[in-house]
């Protein structure tokens, strides 16, 4: 059924539903639980690569997003204020876990080559070898500053400047930490290619 001219807009009525759940209605809190949820726990698996801590994270968001919501001020997107929550609760757990989280103002003076400024093209190329479980694995092994702005980045859409709003940095970090993320994924996706072509697809038999 084709939508009326009067119709309300999507954001118009998730605006209305961010208004109901300020004023405490647990409706129109459920309903925008059902909305983002997916994208809730499929950020938090990502950046956790665990699938019970990436759902007990998703409720903690959410209890957040609940005790939080009256402060939302739509001075930015909805779904950039709840993701920045959402990265803060699993920044959060992999501190408390002992995870060393990399400062976005850090310095990374490990590469032995200087750092390329053309990168985007040889990066798609590259990940788009691979099949997704083999890039999950490599998401991994990121740091998890470096997995955050990776996975909202190229896998969750984000602009650099939004990052730079939920991950409360620059945009130039975000750049930088970025082309970082993207030369440590490359790294490892040639030394799981190279050690692929030395053994052999797994079951293959000689």
């Amino acid at each position: 059924m084709a939508q009326g001219e009067g119709a309300p807009s999507k954001a118009d009525s998730e605006s209305q539903l961010i208004a109901r759940a300020q004023r405490g209605e647990e409706e129109a809190f459920a309903a925008l639980f059902e909305i983002h949820k997916r994208r809730v726990y499929s950020l938090c698996l990502r950046m956790t690569a665990d699938p019970a801590e990436a759902e007990d994270l998703s409720q903690e968001a959410f209890l957040q997003l609940f005790r939080k919501i009256s402060t939302f001020r739509g001075e930015s997107a909805f779904s950039t204020w709840l993701h920045r929550l959402v990265v803060n609760v699993v920044l959060m757990h992999l501190r408390k876990k002992g995870v060393q989280k990399i400062s976005l103002d850090e310095v990374d003076n490990s590469q032995a080559e200087p750092v390329k400024r053309e990168y985007g093209d040889d990066d798609r190329r590259l990940l788009g070898s691979v099949d997704r479980i083999t890039l999950n694995n490599v998401i991994e092994e990121l740091p998890p500053g470096y997995r955050a702005i990776f996975v909202l980045h190229d896998v969750e859409g984000y602009e650099h400047n939004e990052i730079a709003r939920i991950m409360d940095c620059s945009v130039g970090n975000s750049k930088s930490q970025l082309h970082k993320a993207r030369l440590k994924l490359r790294e490892a996706l040639r030394r799981d290619q190279k050690r692929l072509v030395r053994t052999g697809p797994p079951g293959r038999s000689n």
